[in-house]
């Protein structure tokens, strides 16, 4: 049976109240208190043994402080989605947490296989998308990227059976600059304007709570480049939707020492003023999701040896990689990946210490010469 309710202002604030942690920890966005660093579940191959590692990593992170877990349907061929509802159920059966303290995101947008890599794809495609009338041939960017509203009402759809709830707290269109490799930006930004219709359906209906964009570097490129996103505009086209009421709230991309530009890189028109991507979401009234933060672990001497220095207080990098995007000005929440309970036991320590906005402002700064 599907888990009924979903993430609300009371229930997350009961939530932080639980925890003894640092001041700046628990964030306030989009009328939910959430937790600074959040758990992702990208990571992993396709198989049993990962999916139980990542149930009881996911109960670990929700004990140790951590309110906010993140999944899409193309993570592992709807795996993580699958093991995340799992792991919710347990601590919400245990009588442990309440659905109303945690939030829940996932995002649409790829093709997303069922549970392995199909032996035909086209045929999956075929008989899943095209023949099923949620998308037409056209719609399919490369093969690969949907943004259609039936294609994005039947994802939603399969997300809250995979997961087994009711309502997702966060819906995120996953990397729409995929499309701009195959369409136009008229075409691009009609296909936008659609989907966030859709979306916003979805919010009347109580399947999902509000919505945004995921990227991977859209919000990153220079605003000539071929793939770059504006999300001045794109709060527009949410306007034009749905009026000053909209539920466009999110933004995901990637932030760490190696891909810094949110933080420092003046690309986002907003009001006249050109912006970073962190001040211009703030501007708009968008809660910014870092992903990426540890940069799957990939931390040179070099890179370590700045990150010491910056972060004294904490022993690993790892834990000064988090304690470094979660004090950037404009970050709500600082998402990382493991399967791993003891490593997300390790790296949660860092919600005992306050964040450090200058020290990390500082350290933008200086990575960018």
């Amino acid at each position: 049976m599907a888990l009924a309710g979903r993430a609300t202002s009371t229930g997350t604030a009961r939530y932080a109240a639980r925890f003894a942690l640092a001041p700046g920890h628990y964030r306030s966005a989009s009328g939910l208190t959430l937790s600074s660093i959040g758990l992702g579940t990208s990571l992993g191959e396709v198989t049993d043994a990962v999916d139980a590692l990542y149930r009881r990593a996911l109960a670990e992170a929700v004990r140790c402080g951590c309110n906010v877990l993140d999944t899409a349907a193309s993570y592992r061929a709807q795996r993580s989605e699958v093991v995340l509802g799992q792991a919710l159920a347990d601590l919400v059966r245990s009588g442990e947490f309440s659905r109303d303290e945690l939030v829940i995101t996932t995002k649409g947008g790829f093709i997303a296989y069922r549970f392995e890599d199909p032996d035909d794809p086209v045929q999956y495609v075929y008989d899943n998308f095209i023949a099923t009338g949620v998308a037409e041939p056209g719609d399919l960017a490369g093969g690969i990227h949907c943004m259609a509203p039936a294609f994005l009402g039947q994802q939603v759809a399969w997300s809250l059976r995979d997961m087994g709830l009711r309502t997702i707290d966060i819906y995120l269109l996953q990397n729409p600059e995929t499309q701009l490799a195959f369409v136009d930006r008229t075409t691009f930004r009609n296909r936008l304007q659609l989907a966030f219709a859709c979306l916003e359906e979805e919010v009347a209906a109580g399947r999902i709570g509000c919505y945004g964009v995921s990227s991977g570097d859209g919000f990153r490129r220079p605003p000539l480049s071929p793939g770059y996103m504006s999300l001045e505009i794109m709060v527009r086209l949410a306007e034009e939707v749905a009026g000053p009421g909209h539920h466009f709230r999110v933004v995901q991309l990637p932030l760490n020492v190696g891909a810094i530009e949110p933080a420092t890189f003046r690309n986002q028109p907003v009001h006249g003023s050109l912006l970073t991507a962190l001040e211009a979401a703030d501007a708009l009234g968008l809660a910014v999701f870092a992903a990426a933060v540890l940069a799957q672990g990939r931390f040179s001497d070099r890179t370590g040896a700045v990150l010491g220095e910056a972060f004294p207080k904490l022993h690993t990098s790892p834990q000064r990689a988090l304690q470094f995007v979660r004090s950037l000005p404009g970050v709500a929440v600082a998402l990382f990946g493991s399967t791993q309970a003891e490593h997300v036991r390790d790296n949660l320590v860092v919600a005992a210490l306050p964040p450090e906005p200058v020290r990390a402002q500082r350290l933008a700064h200086a990575l960018t010469r």
